[in-house]
């Protein structure tokens, strides 16, 4: 009788746990609640908003009609409330517009397919106004109601397949616009195509020109209701047939709806062919159940948000699952479902072995957004890589700016060196490591955008090209990063000669103004000269001032701390930096806000500098200008990113930063600690392993970190390698209202450069 009760006890028991188990499944966290994608739609933030999955290849969300302005660089702007169709690719976060491909367009009524510029936007005879208390957006999904037609539109995607649900009033008079005309900012058409291939399917493509000078997109659209008419129009003619080629080819379809009666289309998006394009669908999309697909997309991105499982106030919640969502918007997907791509020299590649991606703002993501990657993103790293790789092997050197399969040769530097070492220096080993040494090294040996001065000279004179002191910095960066590589290699001579140009940025410091400047010889400085003014696109730096670039030098710290004179010349400096104020010109970028003193946190090459105060033992400063730039820079609004979010970087910064640490150093493998504002967090790692980190007391005026346990023990340094991260544990940081006497401050616990 025992031995039965036994076992009715033990069944009971895995009944009550099974039934426990599957109620706290059910009561899991479901993170994109916290995301609110409108946040970074108004001012200068430039984000994508529409429906999207992470990483995808389709960015499937509304276009408003004033696409040249800066401000609509992504195609939307919060200010607006104009729509004039909706593109199943956009950039999120650029200072450049571009993309905007393939846009449709729900109608009633008189069809009015016009085209040509005016007032700044395309003249769009079809455009409607909308209410934003119409508007819904969550991760991979968007909806709003067009008042000129009453239709109500909803999207949702796949990796590569956009979904549509159109909601029409009773019309004998309907129509779907696909026009192959209109994109954003710099992007033009260069030759369209669309054909009706049955009474439910229309294919064609889009081949066009801006910042990506070879942007090639093939498209295959299913509709769930039968096509009555279809009609093809260039510019404005109406041409006859069921097919067009041209330079402004635009498609109506047309058919009777009943009121309320919904209307869905598959759009499948190819680099390579209509024929992949369908196959995209078939292969993502088999049911015509929007609300399986949105679920679907929900689904995905939850799984990635979930990467990050942190515990904070509810608005700090609702900024870091925001930001983390912006830094998976990008790179995108650049294949089909079969693994074919177009590559750089615009050949078909079959069978790659990896995911090809494209949209790599590098200059941008090299300093945080990739390095957050390796923690959270490490399946898709070795895709990232390999992809640099190809492009190397077809343009026989690694991307720059890479967009859609060309190479726009956007910004100073060779930052694809400094992901291609961080990736290797932390072991990543699903590509080929000795190619990727080779590329890193042919790269920089190159003789392309002042590289040849680099090696001739040490230093690009100031009057051979635009931006030298910028470009000369980055390229001291990225040689420090091959040095590392070829030391990890053994190659020893290789070791000594990019070490030695890794110190190449001495070359621009001038001693007199004490300032990184333009050179012209070995004894000639660039006059007039100002710290303070920044001339966009016609001085020596790229995007800033003297005063800012004189701190690019995370590869170097100490180096750097020498060079202005010591430890208390480089602490004296580093904190006037953050007050001193002066005039910038009237051509400063616009790229140059979110200032604090001289100081700018809305353009990408300040982002480390707040770190460097540990590097001096002085981590309380760090602390104090982290835990301001967390609270003042980043909010719920609309507006409330303060610069660019440029493709993932701005809200990479501030994900590792609310989690407490940041790769100053965007490749020597240690995160610099700042002042956490979370409460929680539980990091999910390669490998089944997880990283947890702790903060106590971290209420009110309590931003400075008193002492840091690791595993358990005792733990003075401030900072943390990326191996003990790889590696699983806990971390517990305690902090208070005055800065301590003991963290960071030991020359032993500083961070360095090189580990």
């Amino acid at each position: 009788m025992k031995k039965y009760l036994r076992l009715s006890l033990v069944s009971i028991f895995l009944i009550s746990v099974c039934t426990a188990s599957f109620a706290q499944s059910r009561k899991a966290v479901n993170y994109t609640s916290f995301v609110d994608p409108f946040i970074g739609t108004a001012l200068h933030g430039h984000v994508f908003l529409g429906a999207n999955v992470p990483f995808g290849a389709v960015q499937l969300g509304p276009v408003n009609i004033k696409v040249v302005d800066w401000d609509w660089c992504s195609g939307y702007n919060y200010s607006d409330s104009t729509i004039a169709g909706f593109a199943h690719t956009h950039l999120s976060g650029t200072g450049i517009g571009d993309l905007g491909d393939i846009q449709f367009m729900p109608t009633t009524g008189d069809v009015k397919v016009l085209s040509g510029n005016i007032a700044g936007g395309y003249n769009s005879g079809y455009y409607t106004l909308f209410s934003h208390k119409d508007e819904v957006a969550q991760p991979g999904f968007y909806s709003v109601k067009l008042k000129r037609y009453n239709v109500g539109v909803r999207l949702t995607t796949t990796t590569r397949v956009g979904m549509h649900e159109y909601t029409f009033p009773k019309s004998s008079d309907a129509h779907i616009v696909i026009d192959l005309q209109k994109g954003i900012g710099w992007d033009h058409p260069v030759e369209t195509f669309i054909k009706q291939v049955n009474d439910t399917t229309v294919i064609g493509y889009r081949h066009s020109s801006g910042w990506s000078v070879d942007d090639r997109i093939y498209f295959a659209a299913v509709f769930s209701k039968r096509i009555s008419n279809f009609a093809v129009y260039d510019s404005l003619a109406k041409a006859s047939g069921a097919e067009l080629k041209g330079r402004n080819v635009k498609g109506v379809l047309s058919f009777a709806t009943a009121a309320g009666e919904k209307v869905k289309i598959k759009v499948g998006v190819s680099p390579v062919s209509t024929d992949n394009a369908l196959l995209n669908i078939n292969a993502e999309v088999c049911t015509w159940d929007f609300d399986k697909i949105k679920t679907d997309a929900n689904a995905l991105w939850n799984k990635e948000l979930s990467k990050i499982a942190i515990k904070a106030t509810p608005a700090r919640m609702r900024t870091f699952y925001t930001a983390m969502y912006h830094t998976m918007i990008a790179p995108s997907v650049y294949n089909d479902y079969n693994g074919d791509y177009l590559g750089t020299d615009k050949k078909v590649h079959h069978k790659a072995g990896f995911t090809n991606v494209s949209t790599m703002s590098l200059w941008d993501t090299y300093r945080a957004e990739n390095p957050l990657m390796t923690i959270t993103q490490p399946e898709r790293v070795n895709d990232i890589i390999s992809s640099m790789l190809a492009i190397y092997q077809q343009q026989g050197r690694l991307p720059v700016w890479h967009l859609m399969g060309s190479e726009t040769d956007c910004m100073v530097g060779n930052s694809a060196i400094p992901v291609v070492a961080d990736a290797f220096l932390k072991g990543y080993k699903g590509f080929d490591r000795e190619l990727a040494y080779k590329a890193v090294k042919t790269t920089a040996m190159g003789d392309r955008r002042g590289l040849k001065f680099v090696k001739d000279l040490g230093y690009i004179p100031a009057d051979t090209m635009t931006e030298t002191v910028a470009t000369g910095m980055e390229y001291a960066i990225d040689d420090w990063c091959i040095a590392q590589m070829a030391k990890a290699l053994g190659k020893q001579a290789d070791y000594e000669y990019f070490t030695k140009r890794g110190k190449n940025y001495q070359n621009y410091y001038n001693k007199e103004t004490h300032f990184m400047r333009g050179r012209l010889g070995a004894n000639e400085w660039r006059t007039p000269f100002s710290p303070f003014v920044s001339r966009h696109m016609k001085d020596d730096f790229t995007e800033g001032n003297a005063w800012q670039y004189t701190w690019l030098v995370p590869q170097d710290v100490e180096g750097l701390m020498q060079l202005l004179g010591g430890h208390d010349a480089f602490v004296k400096k580093l904190d006037s930096l953050f007050t001193v104020k002066g005039d910038m010109g009237n051509e400063a970028s616009n790229d140059i806000t979110g200032l604090i003193g001289q100081y700018a946190h809305g353009n990408e090459p300040s982002h480390h500098i707040t770190y460097m105060y540990a590097y001096a033992g002085q981590q309380y400063k760090t602390a104090e200008k982290v835990r301001f730039i967390l609270d003042s820079f980043y909010t719920n609004k609309k507006d409330g990113i303060i610069g660019n979010e440029d493709v993932g970087q701005m809200s990479a910064w501030y994900v590792l930063s609310a989690m407490g640490f940041y790769p100053a150093n965007p490749a020597n493998g240690a995160y610099v600690f700042g002042s956490p504002v979370i409460n929680d967090a539980v990091l999910k790692l390669a490998g089944g392993k997880s990283f947890h980190i702790s903060v106590k007391n971290n209420i009110g005026a309590n931003k400075y970190i008193q002492s840091i346990s690791f595993n358990g023990k005792p733990y003075a340094k401030s900072y943390l390698l990326h191996s003990d991260l790889a590696k699983g544990g806990s971390i517990v940081i305690t902090m208070g209202s005055k800065p301590s006497t003991v963290f960071g401050v030991a020359p032993a616990s500083r961070p360095r450069s090189v580990y």
